[in-house]
């Protein structure tokens, strides 16, 4: 079962280091492209320093797929420091970018845990109607 739960947290990580990239790789496209894999760290090192921190401030390993809190405080530490470390390092951060990463990362951070929410609300009701059916019994309704 720990090992199961291990892989669950290692999904979670990925999938937010995910959704740095998208969001790294969408602005390379649109105003850069062409540019090498290297350039795509550069401009996602702030968000991912970001969620690591959000990580670590809502101890994230805990629970990563919850929306509240922990999810919505990865976003918000990945987004605002983000920012705050692309200004730092002389990176751009038009009013135009702040407002597309805020919604892209928020979309997509909070985005994923809502579906894995969804799926996990949708599961026992599921099992126990394959279970009815099985057993040649009418399905429980919702």
């Amino acid at each position: 079962m720990g090992s199961f739960r291990g892989v669950r947290v290692l999904l979670a990580v990925v999938a937010d280091v995910a959704c740095v990239l998208a969001l790294a790789a969408g602005g390379l496209a649109s105003h850069s492209p062409g540019e090498g894999a290297v350039r795509l760290l550069v401009v996602a090192w702030p968000f991912a320093t970001g969620a690591l921190v959000g990580w670590l401030v809502t101890r994230a390993w805990r629970r990563p797929w919850q929306v509240w809190p922990t999810g919505v405080v990865v976003w918000a530490c990945a987004w605002a420091l983000g920012v705050v470390l692309r200004v730092l390092t002389d990176q751009g951060v038009a009013p135009a970018f702040q407002i597309v990463s805020f919604g892209f990362l928020g979309v997509t951070m909070l985005g994923w845990r809502g579906v894995v929410a969804l799926v996990a609300v949708l599961r026992p009701a599921d099992r126990r109607r394959r279970t009815a059916e099985l057993a040649g019994r009418r399905p429980p309704t919702p």
